[in-house]
């Protein structure tokens, strides 16, 4: 995101549901890489279920190239979650073994997290970060969260 009050930039790790509503969000510094919060987004939401425990697994998750890692693909194989996770090109080119399945269909529809992101930036508050301290800024975005929420809930109110 930049530079801002909080530091050079700032990553969120947003896990989303088919319609673009965010379920879970996770705010680490710029320099941190993606696949080190991956768990603990993935297993931060819980969806009750008519009968029975709720479930926290989804049948599939789809990535960018930043989540590339067998120590990824391996935590989803072992959860029963489908990998849509594209290959960066180091790891095709010295891949070795069957090749690894990648729903291209499936992967076409991650732009439902893009445009939720832009949603979430359409708050002045979350685009320019004003807060200094990671804390203050994870609770704004959960206000626009709740913001996206009711503007999905009731569209016909001002």
């Amino acid at each position: 995101m930049g530079r801002s009050r909080g530091g050079f930039s700032t990553k969120l790790h947003l896990q989303v549901d088919g319609q673009g509503l965010p379920l879970a969000v996770e705010v680490t510094p710029g320099q941190q890489h993606e696949s080190t919060c991956f768990e603990s987004v993935v297993q931060a939401v819980r969806i009750a279920q008519p009968q029975g425990r709720p479930r926290w697994r989804p049948k599939r998750l789809a990535g960018d190239k930043g989540y590339s890692y067998p120590r990824i693909r391996v935590w989803l194989r072992k959860h029963g979650i489908e990998a849509v996770i594209p290959q960066r090109d180091d790891q095709r080119a010295n891949h070795r073994g069957r090749p690894l399945k990648f729903n291209r269909a499936v992967y076409r529809q991650r732009n439902v997290v893009e445009r939720c992101v832009g949603w979430l930036k359409e708050n002045r508050r979350v685009a320019t970060r004003y807060e200094k301290l990671a804390i203050n800024y994870l609770g704004m975005l959960k206000l626009a969260m709740i913001k996206r929420y009711l503007a999905v809930e009731f569209p016909n109110r001002a």
